[in-house]
């Protein structure tokens, strides 16, 4: 049954219908709704212009995250809830702290950055409700929450600056329960579908209604976060067909720990997983967790989308294959289980049936005889895609590796184990000889392409060189500290939790 998108809209609920399932919030907000406030950029979630803010019920409480407009499609509002910067005014006419500060520390030269900067310094004020009134955020918070806006005339020092000074300023209260009354009321309870000109926008409920859409639709797009989909339109202006939505699947969201593996659902968010698999691994992840694209990106797009895309410079699947994650699909004929290598057949081909999708990863938890590590080489510590990903998980028995597992994005068409520098390590001593051998053995396991990020010669050296980083991290006698081989150690990547 086709209905109208239904989402919570300055202090009431919106309808929507006669758009296309692939038109953007942003398009809705400036086109339809003459929000201007909100403004277009770069049109593919890089430069914040557009960051809006989404609340959504998650485990019956109000969840209130920056996302990109501009990517995010219309109908994935359905159920929830859209603040913009027009929504900042306080009920008496004053400005928000947020805005206030802007104003009092300078925060703004052309304008043109500032609506999405508000946004995101408003998703870090709500989200610092909880901590001593006055308490100034930490610059690794800052940092992060602002690494999805980019600014070309004002200069960053003032917007960090009104950040601090936002908390000083007399507390501005949010209604947060009433937000959330009003969500349970637009809840549904069953699967849903929008349709506009023929085409359709699926949104199950349930993991048996996903199953039965995906039977019948084996050419329906699946859609997650929409951080890579929403490119399509807006950058290669694809017509897409139908659409099934994972947003609304509870089922996929959860994680939980089982049998030694952290299981990790499909429709759990970049942020929120590598939140829960940095509590396990926080010196090894945390940095990769900062630099993975933005927090707007990190807040819409999935771990399990990330996967399935298949990029062979996506920053999640080197350090899932080097620690021997398993990916768990699902179609009518029940789950099976497949280690994530094995995934990927080639450039943009995957083991994966038409009627199946993707329904989870399970990641081994750490253990007493495993090193691990993780490292990205980009142009832009924020928010830029690596011209290197390396990930190395080694195992012990005594002084003697049990088992390498070595695997790289960015130097082949997939992600791809390094099975001769693999083959070097097994069994031998984790001494600087087989480190040697080692590095060697990597010229036969890639040849990396040049592109505008990086010639080949310079992605061999440096996979030849973070790995002998490894070693002197890892290393028996006398293992360097993270300071000694991280120009970017004096960040507190712990703050980010």
């Amino acid at each position: 049954m086709a209905e109208p998108i239904r989402f919570y809209f300055r202090n009431a609920v919106h309808e929507v219908t006669g758009v296309a399932p692939t038109q953007t919030i942003l398009q809705h907000l400036r086109e339809d709704l003459r929000c201007t406030g909100t403004k277009e950029g770069c049109a593919e979630g890089d430069c914040g212009a557009c960051t809006v803010v989404v609340g959504s019920l998650e485990n019956g409480e109000l969840a209130l995250k920056a996302v990109n407009s501009c990517i995010q499609f219309t109908p994935t509002l359905d159920g929830k809830a859209l603040f913009t910067v027009e929504d900042l005014q306080l009920p008496d006419g004053r400005l928000h702290p947020v805005q206030q500060a802007l104003v009092e520390c300078h925060g703004s030269q052309c304008g043109f950055c500032t609506p999405g900067f508000a946004m995101s310094l408003w998703g870090m004020y709500l989200k610092q409700e909880g901590q001593t009134r006055g308490e100034a955020p930490t610059r690794c918070q800052i940092d992060d929450a602002l690494s999805g806006n980019l600014c070309r005339c004002t200069g960053y020092r003032p917007i960090i600056d009104a950040a601090v000074r936002m908390g000083e300023l007399p507390r501005a209260e949010f209604d947060r329960a009433a937000v959330a009354e009003a969500l349970r009321g637009l809840q549904r309870s069953g699967g849903t579908t929008y349709v506009y000109e023929g085409r359709s926008f699926h949104a199950p409920r349930t993991l048996d209604e996903l199953v039965a859409l995906r039977a019948a639709h084996p050419q329906a797009l699946i859609l997650a976060g929409s951080t890579d989909v929403g490119l399509w339109v807006t950058k290669q202006m694809r017509e897409l067909n139908d659409i099934i939505y994972l947003g609304h699947v509870n089922a996929l969201k959860s994680v939980a720990e089982q049998d030694g593996m952290l299981v990790i659902g499909a429709g759990v968010t970049l942020q929120d997983a590598y939140a829960a698999i940095c509590r396990h691994y926080p010196e090894e992840l945390n940095e990769l967790w900062q630099r993975f694209a933005s927090l707007p990106i990190r807040n819409a797009g999935t771990l399990g989308g990330n996967v399935a895309n298949g990029s062979p410079i996506g920053d999640s699947m080197p350090w899932l294959i080097a620690l021997g994650a398993r990916l768990v699909l699902r179609g009518p004929g029940g789950e099976r289980e497949l280690a994530l290598e094995d995934f990927y057949l080639g450039y943009q081909q995957k083991d994966m049936r038409a009627d199946e999708f993707v329904a989870g990863l399970r990641v081994p938890l750490p253990r007493a005889d495993l090193r691990f590590r993780t490292y990205k080489l980009a142009k832009r510590f924020d928010q830029d895609i690596s011209a290197v990903c390396a990930a190395f998980a080694l195992t012990f028995d005594g002084e003697t590796v049990k088992e390498a597992r070595i695997a790289f994005g960015g130097m082949a068409a997939t992600p791809k184990r390094a099975a001769a520098a693999e083959a070097v390590l097994n069994g031998r001593a984790w001494d600087e000889a087989a480190l040697t051998e080692a590095m060697a053995a990597l010229g036969g396991d890639y040849q990396p392409l040049s592109d505008m990020r990086a010639s080949s010669g310079y992605r061999m050296k440096t996979a030849q060189n973070l790995l002998r980083r490894f070693w002197l991290e890892t290393r028996l006698d006398n293992p360097l500290p993270q300071d000694a081989v991280n120009a970017f150690a004096v960040n507190a990547f712990s703050a980010l939790a």
